[in-house]
């Protein structure tokens, strides 16, 4: 009973490692999340959007390729909140 449990353990955390998701930063500062690692096709960055659907991108918009746990999150350059007195 241990061994089986030991295996399924192992397996889940094996097959939890493979579902990386991405973040695509263009170089207009927006950002896209994949649900697959984006491959380089013909000058093309090729992936799965979050939702599934496949789409491609030029390399000449793509500023970034970070795997989603890496990727900080931006300050904005300006305050666009009026400040209360």
């Amino acid at each position: 009973m241990n061994r089986i449990s030991l295996l399924l353990l192992l397996s889940l955390t094996v097959l939890c490692g493979c579902a990386h998701t991405y973040v695509l930063t263009l170089d207009n500062g927006k950002r896209i999340t994949t649900a697959s690692k984006p491959k380089l096709q013909n000058g093309t960055y090729v992936f799965k959007d979050a939702m599934g659907r496949p789409t491609s991108i030029p390399v000449s918009r793509v500023r970034e390729v970070a795997p989603a746990s890496m990727v900080k999150e931006e300050k904005a350059m300006f305050n666009t909140q009026p400040q209360t007195k």
